[in-house]
């Protein structure tokens, strides 16, 4: 733990206790229609008839998330952008254990009841969309089309110099000409009268099911690009709060993480097989209703609802 200032062991096991509960709430969005607790063994009629939504990008989503969360717990001015909306039941996940949700639709009570709203109405008729939308609270990024997010962050912080704001950008997003674009920004509003924007990118190494440009550069070529639009390049090897706390506190005036993570990291597919749905005959294929049911177990259901307070 040494170097982490201000961050405490408490602060750590929290920050993983959130990021196992919004890992389960995110692959049961994704795959359940009931027994969203498990309190009995899955069965396919547990499943949703359709199974879409992307698998690959959440985790990473949720471990910015926490640590973000965690860091700025204190400033009501902080904002978090997501880049690649169709991470969407990972924000969602996050914003259902704040309460976020809740003050929008009253039915996402932080209860059974809530949970079961939350997951049963992920990608479901009249229910929640499986890409970021206009719904969300706070969402100024659509989910369907990447390449905007860091632009609009700055354009956050056009005028608000109170105001700090954490970008998520895919490593496949950065490949679009508006998100390269979107870098000069940085010179263009970096005066004091404008707030602070963060770009945070999300390295999992690939788009879709193809390898990603920045991924397969060096670590010193990536550096360099960065530092070739003003900003200090800061890697974050791998998902362990300690690591993203530490370059929180780093001091550096304009800092751009690199967050390195595995796609699909903590389900039963990693990399390219895990964009979307990992298990796609988990409706009728006995095997794979058996590894979901390890997956999900896997991230302790019991200290879930104790973390998230859920009145059962």
């Amino acid at each position: 733990m040494n170097g982490l200032g201000n961050s405490s062991i408490e602060v750590i096991e929290k920050i993983n206790r959130r990021i196992r509960a919004c890992d389960y709430l995110v692959v049961a969005q994704l795959f359940l229609k009931d027994n969203f607790l498990l309190e009995r063994e899955l069965e396919f009629s547990d499943i949703k008839p359709r199974l879409l939504g992307h698998w690959g990008t959440c985790h990473g989503i949720n471990v910015a998330y926490a640590n973000l969360k965690a860091f700025f717990k204190n400033d009501p001015n902080f904002s978090f952008v997501l880049g690649p909306g169709h991470g969407f039941p990972a924000l969602q996940a996050n914003l259902y254990i704040d309460g976020d949700l809740e003050k929008v639709d009253k039915n996402a009570t932080k209860n059974y009841s809530g949970l079961k709203y939350l997951c049963k109405n992920f990608s479901w008729p009249d229910g929640f969309p499986s890409h970021a939308s206009p719904f969300t609270p706070g969402i100024i990024t659509e989910g369907g089309e990447l390449g905007y997010a860091l632009a609009n962050a700055y354009g956050v912080a056009l005028g608000h110099p109170e105001k700090t704001i954490a970008v998520l950008i895919g490593d496949g997003e950065l490949e679009t000409a508006t998100a390269l674009a979107s870098l000069n920004l940085k010179n263009l509003l970096s005066g004091s009268q404008n707030g602070k924007v963060i770009p945070i990118l999300h390295l999992n190494g690939y788009k879709i099911s193809a390898p990603s440009i920045y991924a397969r550069k060096s670590e010193r070529e990536l550096n360099e690009l960065i530092r070739g639009f003003g900003f200090d390049p800061i890697l974050i090897d791998g998902d362990e709060p300690e690591k993203f706390q530490i370059a929180l506190e780093n001091e550096s005036k304009n800092p751009f993480f690199i967050l390195k993570t595995e796609k699909g990291a903590t389900g039963p597919n990693r990399y390219q097989f895990s964009h979307q749905i990992p298990l796609k005959n988990v409706k009728t294929d006995e095997k794979e209703l058996r590894i979901l049911e390890k997956w999900l177990n896997s991230y302790n259901i019991k200290e879930i609802i104790k973390h998230l307070c859920l009145e059962i």
